[in-house]
């Protein structure tokens, strides 16, 4: 492993078969100085970039999430062409360490040990959902787009009803993502629209959408307590990627998957 890379590790209560971690921007050398380097040297990628889509060197993608893999100990790493919508994916079996996936989709769940679900962000929600058995797990791709078709809702619907699970026995946190503070939308009224009201600030022209998306997991049946998030705010943070802060970035990913040896 030659591409050194760091993440923010989170376990669900009484779930320690079921394993999460938030990627950042490598912390060797530390992330603000990575994030100043690669400004002064032009190299918006640097730090970990994860995606093959965003104009980096292919060969660097593949290292840094080989470097995850080996840090992390999953078995095989599952992404999908992330388009914004409300598609699910169930049971991926193609192992896309080394290439992009061609699977437009923004969803995907798996019962299969050692497999790990990929979301790929730069200011979009990474919501990761486990059922309480430790048996499945869902990993979703929500950017504003998501949450105005609800698809943190309708997501965890998809995977409950393909697994004949309860939303009341399932748990759900938010990663890293664009913050209340940074989530201006100045065409809110037709992004939007009415329905979405509470959730802004006509004097800032922001949403909350961290806000929203807890609300629409409770709304789908996960209890309050069940429902987590990380507030860190991915345009306010140099150790993340931005896409608000600088339209070329790269993306880091956010990772979910059942523990091979179920501890």
């Amino acid at each position: 492993m030659d591409q050194p890379v760091a993440a923010i590790a989170f376990r669900f209560p009484s779930l320690p078969g079921v394993r999460l971690a938030f990627g950042m921007r490598t912390a060797a050398p530390a992330a603000a100085q990575a994030a100043a380097q690669a400004a002064a040297c032009g190299d918006p990628f640097a730090g970990g970039n994860i995606s093959y889509r965003v104009g980096d060197d292919p060969d660097r993608v593949t290292k840094a999430r080989q470097a995850f893999r080996d840090t992390l100990g999953f078995t095989s790493w599952h992404a999908l062409k992330q388009v914004h919508g409300d598609v699910m994916v169930f049971e991926p079996e193609t192992d896309t360490i080394r290439e992009p996936s061609p699977r437009e989709a923004d969803g995907q769940a798996t019962s299969r040990p050692g497999a790990a679900l990929i979301v790929k962000t730069a200011d979009c929600q990474p919501i990761l959902v486990a059922h309480a058995s430790g048996r499945y797990v869902a990993a979703l791709h929500v950017g504003w787009r998501g949450n105005v078709m609800d698809f943190p809702g309708s997501g965890v619907a998809a995977f409950c009803a393909r697994y004949g699970l309860s939303p009341a026995d399932c748990l759900a946190v938010r990663g890293p993502s664009l913050g209340p503070a940074a989530s201006q939308f100045v065409n809110f009224e037709a992004e939007f629209g009415p329905r979405f009201a509470a959730y802004f600030d006509p004097a800032t022209r922001t949403v909350d959408l961290w806000r929203l998306t807890r609300d629409q997991l409770a709304a789908a049946g996960l209890k309050p307590e069940n429902i987590f998030g990380l507030d860190i705010c991915t345009a306010a943070s140099p150790q993340f990627f931005s896409y608000r802060r600088s339209r070329t970035t790269g993306r880091q990913a956010s990772f979910i998957w059942i523990a091979r040896d179920g501890v």
